[in-house]
């Protein structure tokens, strides 16, 4: 290991399909007023609302509900969370959905008793949390971006057209969340699937960074095999409790901090995403898998050994034979073939972005990486080959 590190997550995990036996349990920990924060209607046609909301009245919960939180949650959404938990004075913020519903959720926590404005202190200037939280907690119903067990908190500022990301002390992850499999079965395919390269891009952009020989190295290794193994299951068979069961389990783990203990880690494809979903608002992990081809073919020679790993350790390419450079391609050749099997979009284009757009979105970018730090005109190009 090449970095010293402490590691510490708080939230409790209930898994499985009695999951949400624990839910009244749970609530009873907390006091009695209740901001319930979900998406659209999807919880309503599942009867997820209707069993959540019968949990919350025979613990005698005051409840106040902030429904339509958007697939990429926006300041708005934040601001207007935050004034219902100081009017409401409420207790504890329940967030039943995905990934986006639960970064809401802990971005209206923070925000709530802000002095300032909580995007510029928290967003932008990336300051250390100084005021009092809400504790928060979930029910998962998509899987992908580990919100569940994390302080990560991504969120759209639609009129200075910045998607950015922050992740907070493990103070502010969910102090419980359930994670039920079944409850994401009704998911369409295309999200099923944006979920599914989240996690992925979540490992890749952790296991892409340094060349020590890293227990978290085998860790990743290992979860990214499950991942693309039981994807596979899931697509032809979306109701496999254990495919299913396997990618959520996998999703909360790719990011709950233990895959990226003593790793440097890169972040510049979730970096450019960001931006592509500021401009296009197209599903995040549809988003990553465009750019994460042409990311890689640009910048895998800098890393040239680990993407040689990748190719033999997750792929098992066999690699005699093939020089190192041919062998590393071929690992980013499988990984293209797997994003096309999945049935993603492999094209700017495809998801609404048009040729004026690149240079903004580029120029928008904090340049970043891991093996190699990529300039403003960089990224452009990548954009472009992304097109």
């Amino acid at each position: 290991m090449k970095f010293d590190f402490t590691f510490y997550n708080p939230t409790k995990i209930y898994f499985g399909k009695e999951s949400m036996n624990s839910l009244e349990g749970e609530l009873l920990n907390y006091g009695k007023n209740v901001l319930f924060v979900y998406g659209k209607s999807a919880i309503k046609k599942t009867g997820i609302y209707d069993s959540v909301i019968k949990a919350l009245k025979n613990t005698s919960k005051t409840v106040t509900e902030l429904q339509g939180i958007k697939p990429n949650p926006t300041y708005k959404q934040v601001l207007e969370g935050a004034r219902l938990v100081r009017e409401n004075k409420i207790d504890l913020i329940l967030a039943v959905g995905g990934g986006s519903v639960i970064d809401c959720a802990k971005a209206i926590s923070v925000s709530a008793f802000c002095d300032g404005d909580p995007w510029k202190k928290y967003w932008i200037d990336f300051e250390p949390l100084s005021n009092k939280t809400v504790p928060v907690g979930a029910i998962l119903t998509m899987t992908g971006t580990a919100s569940e067990m994390n302080g990560g908190s991504v969120i759209t500022n639609e009129e200075e057209m910045i998607k950015e990301g922050r992740v907070f002390p493990a103070e502010v992850n969910p102090k419980f969340s359930i994670l039920n499999p079944e409850f994401t079965y009704t998911v369409p395919k295309m999200q099923m699937v944006s979920g599914i390269f989240d996690i992925i891009s979540h490992l890749l952009e952790q296991y892409f960074s340094g060349e020590d020989d890293n227990t978290t190295d085998y860790i990743i290794e290992g979860v990214l095999k499950s991942v693309i193994h039981s994807s596979k299951i899931a697509i032809n068979n979306p109701e496999d409790y254990e495919a299913r069961s396997n990618i959520m389990w996998a999703s909360t783990v790719a990011l709950n901090r233990i895959c990226g203990v003593s790793k440097e880690q890169d972040w510049q494809v979730h970096g450019i995403e960001h931006q592509i979903g500021a401009y296009t608002d197209c599903p995040h992990g549809i988003g990553l898998a465009i750019v994460s081809i042409p990311y890689y073919r640009y910048i895998y020679k800098y890393g040239l050994d680990k993407f040689v790993r990748f190719a033999k350790n997750v792929w098992e390419i066999d690699c005699s034979g093939k020089g190192r450079e041919e062998a590393a391609e071929a690992g980013i050749n499988a990984l293209a073939d797997f994003i096309k099997e999945l049935g993603i979009p492999t094209t700017l284009r495809e998801i609404g972005a048009t040729q004026d757009m690149l240079p903004k979105i580029a120029y928008s970018i904090s340049p970043e990486g891991g093996y190699k730090t990529l300039t403003h005109e960089e990224i452009l190009e990548i954009l472009k080959s992304c097109y």
